[in-house]
């Protein structure tokens, strides 16, 4: 497994081993590091589907709305690292912000409707302009024809597709399941900040999603799992609703919705959950 810490590095392999035709088809898994085992089933699809599998690991400072939040995000690139070998990856690209925006890391407003207005875009302002600036950098250094995202962050999906469509229409993107512990937590990066009380107070999240996925009556359940989880002291609920994974609106009509979607803080941590309806 390679290991290039700028984009100069990875450039030089790239545009040198594809002269030489030996790159095959490129799989990107674009990462914040803290890989868990929702990172890695994205590395096996990508190896599965594709020659050579690349990996980047990237903290992306544009996309963080609070700066106590950046702060805190878990670093760990050495336990990273040995996740994407057992995944069998190719490459693993791990650059530094100011190397990757050419200079002091920023990011332009972008305004794509209901995606980039409504719920998490709504409670981060900011943050899907961050994300459409790293996405769009890396894809231009790492020029893959297939990138895997995973559905946990279904509305980064939704944007990262729009993103693709204007701007990079080579690429398939494939959105991979959300993959939960065994517990039933959707697993994220964040989980290692939640206390062992914290993480059972989380599991109220994906209980209420699965109500509301054998609910004969979708609106009506929401309505129930949003009075019952605010009755819970520890949970400060941002939002419950249905959606429509393209679309992301709050006015999409409850025939359109393919999930619920919840977002909520949790022993100061900040998860989003969703559920295919």
């Amino acid at each position: 497994m390679k290991i290039f810490h700028t984009t100069a590095e990875y450039k030089e392999w790239r545009f040198g081993v594809a002269e030489e035709g030996g790159l095959g088809s490129i799989g990107f898994v674009p990462t914040m590091g803290a890989l868990h085992e929702g990172h890695a089933s994205l590395m096996r699809k990508a190896r599965k589907g594709c020659d050579t599998v690349v990996v980047s690991i990237l903290v992306n400072p544009t996309q963080f709305v609070d700066a106590s939040d950046l702060e805190n995000y878990p670093r760990t690139l050495e336990a990273d690292l040995k996740v994407a070998q057992n995944a069998e990856v190719d490459v693993v690209f791990t650059p530094s912000p100011e190397d990757l925006y050419g200079g002091a890391p920023s990011a332009s407003e972008v305004d794509w409707g209901s995606i980039t207005s409504d719920f998490e875009a709504a409670f981060r302002p900011g943050h899907f302009d961050g994300v459409i600036a790293v996405v769009d950098k890396l894809f231009c250094t790492v020029r893959p024809q297939h990138a895997f995202f995973g559905e946990k962050d279904l509305q980064q999906v939704a944007v990262i597709r729009r993103l693709t469509k204007d701007l990079h229409p080579s690429i398939k993107i494939h959105s991979c399941d959300l993959i939960r512990d065994e517990d039933g937590l959707a697993m994220s990066s964040r989980n290692t900040r939640l206390s062992k009380s914290g993480r059972g107070i989380a599991l109220e999240l994906s209980r209420s999603l699965i109500a509301v996925s054998k609910s004969d009556d979708f609106e009506k359940e929401i309505a129930n799992q949003i009075e019952r989880i605010n009755r819970h002291d520890g949970i400060e609920l941002e939002y419950l609703s249905g959606v429509n994974e393209v679309t992301y609106s709050k006015s999409d009509s409850p025939d359109s919705w393919t999930h619920a979607i919840i977002a909520a803080e949790v022993d100061g941590v900040r998860l989003i959950d969703n559920i295919r309806l």
